[in-house]
């Protein structure tokens, strides 16, 4: 007696990257020598931000006009002394807390709200994905630099004044990003075929697009830190971010120009951490980049 068979389509399953992928984006990670040292510096300077108060030799807020712009490798003061006298190795290890708050806090925000402003017009296409798309341009035409300024002088100086403008800065470069991706992973066939299924739009965006999304949206965004430190220090140094006499190595740059004729060295100190944190994170960025590329 034949047995009649029936059958049954199989849909092809989503190209979500498997915990597979991401132990061996690690793994390759782990073979490149300068992205894992520029992570250990990155960690260093963090670690060295938190334990400040334990660390840091002296009073950073502590000054004296008779010891000021004391030389580097002076007795007591390593790093020499400011134009009030403060020891620079306590305002360095001080200041690495607001540079880190004002260069890292924004990207997070901005990863997290320009994504889902991508993800969202590049799944929806059409209409929607021109009026949001053209609202995005309107803040991506301006330069980073010109945007951050505008938006500090107009909110005022400020540590939240300055997080709020450098946020809106990076949304709309995040969202572009974004909206690229999903529009690619929105025509493959594994989402025509959850949508022909009767899948509801925010399931197939959870199930099946942000899974292959969010690695690049990701990569792009830590590029965005080295950015985001060096237009914070830009905003300090012009007086729209850190207000005195807290210590921010954008800050502690606009207080040394004047030093910067009788005490170079010392006056440049500020300027060296940031150039070598926000060189670190790029390099970082760079190593995870090509670990997440896997034809390379």
């Amino acid at each position: 007696m034949a047995v009649a068979t029936i059958d049954v389509p199989v849909s092809p399953a989503p190209a979500v990257k498997s915990p597979g992928f991401w132990s061996g984006v690690l793994r390759r990670l782990c073979r490149d020598p300068v992205a894992l040292a520029a992570l250990a510096i990155i960690v260093l300077i963090v670690l060295v931000a938190v334990f400040a108060p334990y660390i840091a030799p002296s009073d950073p807020s502590r000054g004296s006009m008779i010891r000021r712009l004391r030389p580097i490798g002076t007795d007591g003061y390593p790093l020499g002394t400011d134009e009030l006298g403060r020891d620079m190795l306590s305002r360095l290890i001080y200041g690495a807390r607001l540079s880190l708050i004002m260069g890292v806090v924004p990207v997070p925000i901005a990863f997290v709200v320009g994504s889902a402003i991508g993800i969202i017009a590049g799944y929806a296409g059409g209409v929607v994905n021109t009026l949001i798309m053209r609202t995005v341009d309107v803040f991506y035409a301006f330069p980073s630099v010109l945007l951050a300024v505008a938006l500090s002088g107009a909110l005022g100086s400020g540590l939240t004044n300055a997080l709020v403008s450098l946020t809106v800065v990076f949304i709309p470069q995040i969202a572009r990003v974004a909206e690229s991706v999903t529009t690619q992973v929105r025509k493959l066939d594994y989402v025509d075929a959850a949508r022909a299924s009767g899948a509801p739009p925010l399931t197939i965006i959870r199930v099946h697009i942000l899974g292959n999304v969010l690695g690049p949206i990701f990569v792009f965004a830590t590029s965005l830190i080295s950015v985001s430190m060096i237009l914070a220090s830009g905003l300090s140094f012009l007086g729209l971010g850190v207000r005195p006499p807290d210590a921010e190595w954008g800050l502690m740059l606009n207080t040394l120009r004047t030093a910067i004729y009788n005490n170079p060295f010392v006056a440049a100190l500020p300027g060296v951490m940031i150039f070598i944190t926000s060189i670190c994170f790029n390099l970082f960025s760079d190593g995870l980049r090509s670990a997440m590329d896997v034809k390379s």
